[in-house]
Parts: C-alpha cells; structure tokens; sequence
C-alpha cells in the first residue's frame, strides 16, 4: 500500500514505489469523499497535468475515480502549468482543483497538489481531512467517465495575463529575452501575452518533451541552469527566465550569467507594484526569506509577514489580509488582484512591464535597488536524511556565536534559525524531499559558503 502524507506542497512519492495508480486512486477517492461532505452543491474539480512520466495517465485515473463519485471533471487538453489549474477552479467556482505534478522534485518523482476553491494552496486543515480520509471508503471507479469534459484552459489564462499587465507600456522599450522552461509544463504563454508586440522579442530553450528533464531536477538553482547560463554569457538577450518543472517558479539569469533568485525579485516587484502601480497592501516572505525584503518593506511603509516555509502559509495570508506580494525563497511568488498563489509566468510579465516602466534593462533596476539596500548573498544546500543517524531539531544546542558573531535571537517558527545583526544561518527538515536543508545568508558570498559548512557540520554531530 505504501504511505502516503501530505506535505509543505502535495503528496509526493517516487513513481512505482510509493506513487502507484493503486495509490493515487485511493487518494483521489479521499479527496472524493471531501468534496462531496464539503460541497454537497457544487461537486466539481479542475484537473491538470505536467510532463512527468505517466502524468497524463495519472490524471485521468483520478478523473475516473471523480466522475464515479458524482463529481464534475473538467480535465486539461494537455499538459499546463499548476497556476493554470488554480486559476480555472477560482474563476469557475470550482470546489477544488488537483495537478498531478511533482514541480521541481527529480524525475523519479511524481505528485498530487490540491488547490482550494479559491485557488490557493490546500492548507493543513484540507490536507489533514483528506488523509483521514484515505483507505475509509472502497474506490470507485469507472473506464468511460460520463462526468468528464476534457478542454482548453489556456485562452482565458492568457487573456487574463494581458489585462492585468499594461500592454501598452510594455511597447516603450526593446527587449530580447530567452525562456528557458527546463523540460517543464511552463509553456509559451509569455509569447502569447506579447505576440502583438514587435519590440519584444521571446524565444524559448530546453522547450521539448523530457519526461527525465535531461537528467537534472526541473529546479531553477544555478547548478540546474548551465544551459541557459551559458547563452545569457555570450549572447544579445536582455534577460534570461527560468521557470521550474510545473511553472509556479521562476529565477532570472542576467546578462553575463548573474543568476536572481525570488529573494531579489521579489523585492523588485515589490518595489514596481507599489512605487509605480500605485497598490497598497502589505509583503510576505518565509523564514528562509532574504534580510533584503525586510529594508524594502520598511522603506516601503509596508506591513511585513513572515510565514514558515511552504506557500500553502503565504497563500492563507492572501485570503485573509490585504497583501500586495508574497514569496518564497525557492522561486514561487503571488499577486495582488490575482489568484492566492504562486505564479511563474505572471511574475515574468510583471518583470517585463516593471522594465517598461522605468525604461531601463533588468540588471540596471537591480543595481539600483542593492545601491539603496545593499547586497545580500543567500545560498542553500542540503543532506540527504538518510545520511544523518538521529536527525532531530530539538537535539540542536543553540551557540553563543556562529563565525564568531554574536547570535541575537533564535528563530524556531519552521525548522531552528540563528540570527546575527549581518546574518543568519538555519536547519529544517524538508517537506518535500527524504533531505535536511541548510540555509545561510550573509553580506559576503565566502561568509555564506562558511556558513552552510558550518551548518553541514552541526547536523552531522548530531
């Protein structure tokens, strides 16, 4: 049978082992039974899929399982992005939405994510309901679903993409930019929101179907991202975007090969958002978030919240509160005005129009902000658990000083974190990955890198 939890972003499990049609049956019959106790008037779910292997398969054994309990399907053409199945479940009052992705996890993997009727990550009240639910029910099932309507998502997701970006400015300025969708349900939808635009020019790399990703994980890290790397070096693109294996996640590459994680883009559409489209609201961030989004915020004015890691937390904050930008640091990150989660494409639109706003390359609007907030080095790296004994954050002493800095406060809001006054170092266990990650950031790169040894280190003296 296998186990099956729920963790920082869906159910993920390695093909054959634990991911099994067996198993993804049962759960799509627990989330069944959920929808038909929570929404006993409007049984409906969106369905998607990525490029994974066996992934349209997957999908349409849930729908199967769906449409045997009474449930409307309305299962994707192709394979899409997850933005894209939360946003049909919010536009078309949906009561749930399931993608059938792994996101950036390696190929071995794949995964179940649940979106919720606003489109937001299922939080832990969901997640937690439906596992209690797995195994209660017998599952059923039928080959010729008569519930299922199999379509397009993609016109309307496109069509709203240009109405919330401003089309017309983003004719003010040339640019040439270079897609790299890492083997990944991303798609070309960048192109489609920009096709009647001559001044800008898309082209798109690693674009073909690749269900192994070409042997890398489909996660914009540097390590992952040598190809595209290697053409924003020695060629005439303005800008270089990677988005990850299901599209949710984004990373920059400038010319030259500097690589920007969201902790860099994140402060820089926040910055665009509220100094040039004029939006209130306030800015979210993770624990393992950049100090740098902390001086935007308090330059801003704006109400900063920090959320454990996982944007299931950061998508609650935007159902409850007036939230202008949140993010994670592994790439994902929400708008106001749109739905309750992370979004790759739209956060690559946004850096297109805040460009055409201040008439000014990307790598010029981030020299700008590091000269008034400074530059700040983040990094992460992690340790197989399997490699680690007696892994547990509570055996964890906190030091008196890491590298010989005092520490000034202690953090355990997800995993343990040391705060110094010019950096930070923290431990946590992963909640998607059988890993322990490190994370550090400093106001030096050799500090960082010191930091993350240092880190290696006390887990393994556990």
């Amino acid at each position: 049978m296998g186990s099956i939890k729920f963790g920082t972003d869906g159910w993920r499990a390695v093909i054959a082992e634990d991911f099994t049609f067996s198993n993804l049956k049962a759960v799509a019959q627990a989330v069944a039974d959920y929808i038909k106790k929570n929404f006993k008037h409007n049984s409906s779910v969106a369905l998607g899929y990525d490029g994974r292997f066996l992934s349209k398969e997957f999908a349409y054994a849930a729908a199967e399982v769906f449409s045997a309990n009474n449930i409307k399907v309305f299962l994707s053409a192709e394979l899409i992005p997850t933005p894209l199945v939360s946003f049909i479940t919010k536009t078309r009052g949906l009561s749930l939405g399931v993608m059938i992705t792994a996101s950036h996890n390696p190929y071995r993997f794949n995964g179940f994510k649940i979106k919720k009727a606003t489109g937001g990550a299922a939080d832990k009240a969901v997640t937690n309901e439906v596992e209690r639910l797995l195994f209660r029910t017998k599952v059923k099932s039928v080959s010729r679903p008569s519930l299922l309507k199999i379509e397009n998502f993609s016109p309307s997701y496109i069509k709203f993409i240009r109405s919330y970006i401003d089309l017309s400015r983003c004719r003010s300025m040339k640019l040439k930019i270079l897609v790299d969708l890492m083997h990944g349900s991303g798609g070309y939808f960048l192109k489609e929101v920009f096709k009647n635009n001559k001044n800008i020019q898309i082209d798109y790399l690693r674009d073909d179907f690749n269900p192994s990703f070409g042997g890398t994980s489909p996660e914009p890290l540097p390590k992952n991202l040598k190809p595209l790397t290697e053409k924003m070096k020695g060629s005439s693109y303005d800008l270089g975007i990677a988005l990850d294996g299901d599209g949710d996640r984004i990373a920059c590459v400038l010319p030259g090969g500097r690589f920007l994680s969201a902790q860099v883009l994140l402060p820089l559409l926040a910055l665009h958002l509220a100094d040039n489209r004029k939006l209130p609201g306030g800015i979210v961030k993770t624990v393992v978030g950049s100090n740098l989004i902390d001086k935007v915020a308090l330059s801003l004015g704006r109400i900063l919240y920090e959320t454990p890691v996982g944007f299931k937390y950061i998508s609650s904050l935007f159902e409850k509160e007036d939230i202008l930008i949140g993010g994670e640091e592994a790439g994902g990150i929400g708008f106001k005005n749109y739905i309750p989660e992370r979004d790759g494409n739209v956060a690559a639109a946004l850096l297109v129009e805040y460009m055409s706003y201040e008439k000014k390359p990307l790598v010029c609007l981030v020299q700008d902000m590091e000269k008034r907030f400074g530059r700040w080095y983040y990094d992460k790296t992690s340790i197989p658990i399997a490699r680690v004994k007696h892994f547990s954050l509570t055996k964890i002493k906190a030091p008196s000083a890491i590298l010989k800095e005092r520490v000034e406060r202690i953090n355990r809001i997800d995993g343990v974190k040391f705060i110094t006054k010019s950096s930070w170092l923290m431990l946590r266990a992963s909640g998607t990955e059988p890993i322990v990650r490190v994370y550090a950031e400093a106001r030096s790169l050799p500090r960082t890198k010191k930091l993350l040894e240092l880190g290696k280190s006390i887990i393994y003296a556990l």
